[in-house]
Order: structure tokens, then C-alpha cells, then sequence
């Protein structure tokens, strides 16, 4: 509850004193931990009830659904009357419902939360798909790629459609990116399955989270409070912590410095956060306990939710100075020594012994220890935390969809699919095919064009080979010719010759016979 500019958490069992939070402390984080059922989600409710009176806006988690009665007054019983004179709150308590304004991934119960590929990052994507070393190094590259060439990742198709365009050119990439293998790839796109099927589709779009809508007030100056409807989400462990370290470390980049002030710009609930370190490797980690303990400079208190304060590092423990403790089971040795670590944790109380308290703590009851005014630990007191001024239970439909209506975040309502590396990849690769049809059609009429020479050249081959056949047959018919003809000249010379001769033959003949007759005569 919040009063005299501090926010009363309970009444200390022993002394019966206020035990108070200081405002100006509250960005010096926090721990909510407890068993099921020992009262950690209403003092969560009264904690988020302060900082909202106080003008703080307030980021929670509704992992079971019961955090939405914020939204509706509450309801007068005679066992909500005792607590409110238990309290000495009777001329300041009122039953009042807050500005609440509700978030859904899966869009079922809030407006939706949507992160793009590109913000999200492959580090913490890597962590969602569950990728081995290698993938995670091909999925940096495939970033790397698209922000080369100025391609926007928005949504999941533009992750499947990089995946694909990366593989059909990775040898052009290989040489100025590194190694790229079909199989981590094809790891990646199998990994986009299951991830679609839990409602990544939903998740990963436009118009994304403008963390600034979640730092606001209303009307009245009463911190807006921000619910995550996680009763579904929580089902998905992975996407779950990944989306809530996104989110602390999106805050991170974009709050400015603002040193010490006398209230939170913003305090996030993180409910079930040992999920936030199950499988975590150490350089993630390392990484949270940076963010969580630079964050404060940029008046960001977080408050993490959960069972058993061993469920979280020790180094991330170190660093939440707010500790409420509720009730812990030990039934086991490691049980045991997880209430005694926890009861050490504490600056110590004469009046009684942490380590025994805490097992026997009931619920609404718990240990808590704050910052003083100066920033040092108070000692622990033994606590009965405050009522709610809101509705316990969970609100009905009709609330939340007045809710809904009235806080003026309807702008995410729509999904928008602007232009991006599907759209523009599509585009590159109708551009390749078209280059390639017309490739294909260059070299198509090119080989009809070097078939029609070559039909060409044989036709003229067989002209010439024609030309020369006749031209052939024309010498050696003119040859034949000529030959006949020197023949006949010949024959015609060999008769006249042989006509000469007979006539010489006979004119010699007639000579010798005219001789002989002559001689004849004489004799």
C-alpha cells in the first residue's frame, strides 16, 4: 500500500511496527520467493498496487491467470475488515481497481506483443530454436548477410526466405563470411517448425513493442500496470525467458542514465524466473547479471518470483537487495540447506531465529528485509503482508475487455506486413529468374543461331563441295574432250601420214617399177 510517499508492506509479527519499502530504494531490485500457495502472487499484487498509486508504471507476468483482478475493485468480507484494522489502514483504505492494461503473445487475451527477427538478434533466437554452437554461428552469419545487404528481418518468413537465399548463394558468401554448410541450415529451417507451431508466427511481426507504451501513466498519474497474459507462454519455457531477458535488455539500451531518484521509472515483475536460468550457458548468464545490475541506473527495478531463492545464481542473487521470503518446504538435506541459505541471506533479528521461521511461516506471512532510506539492509522482520485493495481473484471477461477498450494501445491489434526480406527477396529472385529465362533464351537462340551457321556452312560445304564436283567433272569433260579431240587429230594425222606414206610407197613402187621395166627394155 502506498502511503506517506513509501510503500507499507505489512506489520512486523514482534514489535508490531510498519515494515516499509523505500521508493527511492525500489531500483535496487528484488526477490518475491516461496512454496505454491504461500501468498507470493498477492504480495506481488499489493507490491504492483503501491508502485502504480506512487505513479510508477509496472511490467507483470500472470503466469496462472489471477494477477488480472488489478483491473476490479475488490470485494468486502468480514475477514477483509479484520486485515484492514489489523493494518490501521481504516481511514486510508478503499477497495479501488487499477489502469491495467493487458499483453498477450498468442493475442487471445491482450493485445499483442510482437518483436522482430532483426530486434530479437541471433544470440537470444539461437536460444529459442535450441541451436548447437555451429548453427548459432551460421545463424550470426545469415544476420550478418541480411544486415550487409540492408534487408529487414521482421517476421519468420523473412528468417525462412534469408535461410533460403543464403543456401542457394552461400558459395558467392563463403569466401567473405566464413563456412556455411547445407546441414546447419537445414538445422535452422527444422528448428523454425516447432517454434511456428508454439506461436512464433504470432510473435515475431509488425507493428512491434514500443517499450516506451509500457512507461506511462494514466489520466490521474497512477503508474499504468502491464500485464503478460503467460498462462500459455509458460508452456513454453524457452520463448518464455528468452522474450523477458529481451525485454530487460531492450530497456537496458534504450533508458538513459539517471543515477539515484526518488521513485522507479519502471518495475518489472519476473514470475517463475528460474526459468530464466534452466540451460542457460554461462556467457548468457554472465550476461544477465550485467543487465540486472546496470539496469538500476536506469531506474529499472526488477523483481524476480520464485520458489526457493536457490533456483537463481548467486551472483544474481547478490544484486536484489528487497527480499520478501515467504514460507519454504524442506523435506530433503539439499531442501534444508537451501532454507538455511536463505535465512543467512538476511541481516539477522534478535527477537527469533530466520532458519526456524521460515518453514513455519503461514500464508501472507513472510520474512522481509529492505533498504533503509540510505541504502542499508534493514534486519529482518517477521511479516504479515498487507491486503490487496483490488479484486484477489481472477477478473471476469467483461472486465478485462473494459480494460481493453480504454487503454489505447489498439494500434498493435493489426498485424502489418510491410515490405521486407521475403517481399524483397522474392523480388531478387524473380529478378534471377527473368535474368535466367533470358540467359536461357540468349543461349537458346544462340545455339539455334550457331545451329543455323553450321547448317549454313554445310550447305554452302555442299555447294562448294558440288561446285567443285561439277567444275571437276567439267575439266575432265573438257579433258575427255580435248583428248578425243587429240585423238582425232592424231588418227587424222596418223591417216595422212599413213596416205603420205602409201603414196610415197606407191610413187617409189611405180619407180622401182618403171626403173625395172626400163632396165627391162634396155636389155
Amino acid at each position: 500500500m502506498y502511503l506517506d510517499k513509501n510503500i507499507y508492506l505489512g506489520l512486523a509479527n514482534e514489535s508490531n511496527e510498519k515494515v516499509i519499502m523505500h521508493l527511492n530504494m525500489a531500483n535496487r531490485h528484488g526477490l518475491i520467493a516461496g512454496a505454491s500457495g504461500t501468498g507470493k502472487t498477492i504480495t506481488m499484487k499489493v507490491l504492483a498496487e503501491s508502485f502504480s498509486d506512487a505513479g510508477v508504471p509496472v511490467f507483470m507476468c500472470d503466469a496462472k491467470g489471477d494477477v488480472s483482478g488489478l483491473c476490479v475493485p475488490g470485494e468486502d468480507n468480514e475477514g477483509m475488515q479484520k486485515r484492514i484494522d489489523k493494518f490501521g489502514i481504516r481511514d486510508t483504505f478503499e477497495y479501488k481497481s487499477y489502469p491495467v492494461t493487458f499483453w498477450d503473445i498468442y493475442q487471445e487475451n491482450g493485445h499483442p506483443v510482437r518483436v522482430t527477427v532483426s530486434d530479437m538478434g541471433p544470440e537470444l533466437l539461437s536460444r529459442i530454436l535450441g541451436l548447437t554452437e555451429a548453427q548459432e554461428g551460421v545463424l550470426n552469419i545469415v544476420f550478418r548477410i541480411a544486415d550487409d545487404k540492408g534487408l529487414l528481418l521482421t517476421d519468420l518468413k523473412d528468417l525462412r526466405a534469408m535461410l533460403m537465399y543464403v543456401d542457394e548463394h552461400k558459395k558467392d558468401f563463403m569466401v567473405e563470411y566464413g563456412n556455411i554448410t547445407t546441414q546447419s541450415l537445414g538445422g535452422i529451417t527444422r528448428a523454425l517448425l516447432p517454434l511456428e507451431d508454439q506461436g512464433g508466427d504470432l510473435f515475431f511481426g509488425e507493428p512491434d513493442l514500443d517499450i516506451m507504451d509500457w512507461i506511462r501513466c494514466d489520466s490521474n498519474g497512477k503508474g499504468m500496470v502491464n500485464i503478460l497474459d503467460c498462462v500459455k507462454l509458460i508452456q513454453n519455457p524457452k520463448l518464455y525467458s528468452t522474450f523477458m531477458l529481451w525485454l530487460l535488455s531492450e530497456l537496458f539500451e534504450i533508458l538513459p542514465e539517471e543515477g539515484d531518484m526518488e521513485k522507479p521509472k519502471l518495475v518489472f515483475f519476473f514470475d517463475e524466473a528460474h526459468m530464466l536460468f534452466s540451460d542457460a550457458p554461462k556467457a548468457l548468464v554472465q550476461k544477465i547479471e550485467q543487465v540486472v545490475k546496470l539496469i538500476r541506473s536506469k531506474g529499472v527495478g526488477v523483481y524476480f518470483i520464485t520458489q526457493s531463492p536457490s533456483d537463481l545464481p548467486d551472483s544474481v542473487l547478490a544484486q536484489l537487495s528487497n527480499r520478501i521470503q515467504h514460507a519454504l518446504r524442506a523435506y530433503t538435506p539439499a531442501e534444508r540447506k537451501a532454507v538455511k541459505t536463505a535465512a543467512q541471506s538476511f541481516r539477522e533479528n534478535p527477537d527469533f531465529k530466520a532458519e526456524d521461521i521460515i518453514c513455519e511461516l503461514g500464508v501472507g506471512k513472510a520474512l522481509v528485509s529492505c533498504l533503509d532510506g540510505e541504502g542499508i539492509p534493514q534486519i529482518v522482520q517477521h511479516t504479515s503482508i498487507i491486503c490487496p485493495q483490488s479484486l484477489m481473484a481472477a477478473a471476469d471477461p467483461a472486465s478485462r475487455s473494459s480494460s481493453l477498450m480504454k487503454d489505447g494501445m489498439d494500434k498493435y491489434d493489426e498485424t502489418i506486413d510491410q515490405d521486407s526480406a521475403y517481399e524483397e527477396l522474392q523480388e531478387v529472385a524473380a529478378e534471377e529468374a527473368e535474368a535466367e529465362a533470358r540467359a536461357a533464351e540468349e543461349e537458346a537462340l544462340a545455339k539455334e543461331r550457331e545451329a543455323l551457321e553450321k547448317e549454313k556452312a554445310k550447305l554452302e560445304a555442299q555447294k562448294q563441295k558440288q561446285a567443285e564436283k561439277e567444275e571437276a567433272a567439267r575439266i575432265k569433260k573438257q579433258e575427255q574432250a580435248a583428248l578425243k579431240a587429240q585423238q582425232k587429230r592424231e588418227r587424222a594425222a596418223q591417216k595422212r601420214r599413213e596416205k603420205i606414206e602409201r603414196e610415197i610407197i606407191n610413187i617409189g613402187a611405180q619407180a622401182i617399177k618403171r626403173g625395172l621395166f626400163n632396165n627391162l627394155l634396155k636389155k
